[in-house]
């Protein structure tokens, strides 16, 4: 299976700069993941298709402000840092330009934080140790800007827009961009329907920046991200599923939080690390349905889409989100596989 399959063309002008004014508002593409029928709705009408049988899975991360700027003693000049998760007050980074940043190098953010190389992987990334007077997430808050996605040249005004509604726990490098459609008005009208949601949480890291640099998608190596399952939330999942309930993920980090968390058809409480990968071949252990957005040329995104589906199926949509002319990527339109 080659990385190639999973490329389509993309006019530019498709890539959305910034989110719509209504959340909900985004159109919908409703894909039969048996069948490939498409239809074509709006997000705020997702209500229609969700029933007092679904559970609604969400991913409940925070994204920080990741990015900071420093320099080196005595040296005008900005290197950018991205922090990407951490142990205590030792953040794994990526790094540009990374040649000023070897090992042992300090850095200075501020008069308040400060850094020093300690390691360095395989990869390339830093792994650097902070010290600060104050709180840090303050001082992170202060200094910090959205990690938006490159392919985004528009400044963000709002930073909320960057966050689902129902985020709560900091943590991530990116945003878990399906979530972004709902509204607080919406998941209300959904829970007075009857349907059920359960909260899962995935810190997002550099597997969504990370490209897939291989010809052959089995060489791939995802990064490993943090993932929490409560034991609510665990025991209310596996007596959904139990009743012959729906399972509904909103987003693809809710999915691999799920497919990671299940041993012998129950989803187990804890705290782990996960470094799932999901492509066509993949056979889904828990989820039933899928919230997500449209997903970038040979990532392992749309490979995960392409396994919940078929990479044929998920292709002909994607022909069809085009000449539709729907907004594609974080800020764009959405998607419910079913």
């Amino acid at each position: 299976m080659k990385t190639s399959d999973f490329n389509y063309d993309l006019p530019e002008e498709l890539i959305a700069q910034h989110p719509l004014e209504d959340r909900s508002g985004s159109r919908l593409m409703k894909l039969d993941r048996n069948t490939g029928a498409i239809e074509h709705d709006y997000f705020y009408n997702i209500i229609d298709e969700l029933t007092d049988n679904d559970v609604l899975v969400i991913n409940n991360t925070r994204v920080i402000p990741a990015r900071i700027y420093g320099h080196r003693p005595e040296k005008e000049e900005a290197i950018e840092f991205l922090l990407l998760n951490h142990q205590d007050d030792v953040w794994e980074c990526l790094v540009k330009p990374g040649k000023k940043a070897k090992l042992d190098t300090e850095i200075i953010f501020s008069d308040r934080l400060r850094g020093k190389v300690v390691a360095i992987s395989e990869e390339g990334n830093r792994f650097i140790e902070l010290s600060y007077e104050g709180i840090f997430e303050e001082i992170l808050d202060e200094l910090g800007e959205m990690p938006l996605p490159p392919y985004i040249r528009e400044k963000l005004e709002d930073k909320e827009r960057y966050q689902t509604v129902y985020s709560k726990f900091d943590g991530s490098a990116a945003a878990p961009t399906a979530g972004l459609h709902f509204t607080n008005a919406l998941l209300n009208a959904l829970r007075e329907k009857g349907v059920e949601i359960v909260e899962v949480t995935l810190h997002v890291g550099l597997g969504t920046f990370r490209p897939v640099k291989v010809d052959d998608v089995t060489n791939h190596t995802m990064h490993s991200e943090h993932y929490i399952v409560t034991q609510d939330a665990a025991e209310r999942l596996n007596e959904a599923k139990a009743s012959g309930k729906r399972i509904v993920a909103v987003g693809t980090t809710s999915i691999r939080t799920l497919e990671s968390a299940t041993v012998d058809g129950k989803v187990c409480a804890g705290s782990s690390d996960t470094s799932i990968f999901i492509y066509p071949g993949y056979e889904f252990k828990f989820v039933d349905a899928l919230i997500t957005n449209f997903h970038l040329p040979e990532s392992t995104l749309i490979m995960l889409v392409a396994a919940f589906t078929s990479r044929e199926t998920i292709l002909h949509a994607y022909k069809e989100a085009v000449k539709e002319r729907y907004r594609f990527f974080s800020f764009g339109d959405a998607m419910f596989i079913r």
